[in-house]
């Protein structure tokens, strides 16, 4: 599984941005392979574009630097065309089990502090997340089905149609509440500089 297929400009920013971050931290690939759990050898190629990160990796690497996944793959140079997220496109799939799957809609160096993502939660499946960044928040509306969503010691229960706004930077959970599969769309807003 790989990142959607982009120009070798874009691959090559990717490898090049990893590298210049990195490097201004003052890391060796070593040091950034235990800050973010991905292999050296992985790290490496990644630097030299020889690979192309699945997004979880590509959500390691970042989170390790403390920027928003859109940030580390932001392409400027891609921004004259019209790229488009494929329904079947498996590379866009972040998780996918047999209670959860969530996939990206967005490009994902489109915008620096907005991320976008389908979820499809089997009944009594859950979304359950630790702290984002400071200051992150998240937008929910639910497509199809019925949810509880708690953020810190906040509790809604949320219908088709409805759309509810909170804090990410605390522990928070989507859970499926009902008998069907929810289809819910999922927006993540970092605050800028805060990330």
């Amino acid at each position: 599984m790989g990142r959607p297929p982009k120009s070798a400009a874009a691959d090559s920013a990717l490898g090049d941005r990893v590298k210049e971050l990195r490097q201004k931290k003052g890391w060796t690939l070593d040091q950034l392979s235990g800050a973010c759990g991905v292999s050296r050898s992985m790290l490496s190629q990644i630097e030299r574009n020889g690979v192309n990160p699945t997004v979880a990796v590509a959500l390691r690497i970042a989170q390790a630097f403390g920027i928003a996944l859109g940030t580390l793959v932001d392409a400027p140079a891609a921004a004259a065309k019209i790229e488009v997220v494929r329904a079947d496109d498996q590379s866009t799939h972040f998780r996918s089990d047999k209670d959860c799957r969530i996939r990206t809609l967005s490009p994902l160096h489109l915008e620096k502090d907005v991320e976008f993502y389908e979820i499809r939660l089997r009944p009594g499946g859950a979304l359950r997340s630790a702290p984002h960044f400071a200051g992150t928040r998240e937008i929910l509306t639910v497509h199809q089905g019925s949810v509880r969503v708690s953020s810190g010691g906040a509790v809604q229960e949320l219908g088709a149609g409805d759309s509810a706004h909170y804090p990410a930077d605390v522990p928070h959970e989507i859970v499926n509440s009902g008998r069907d599969t929810v289809v819910a769309y999922l927006v993540d807003l970092y605050t800028p500089g805060k990330h």
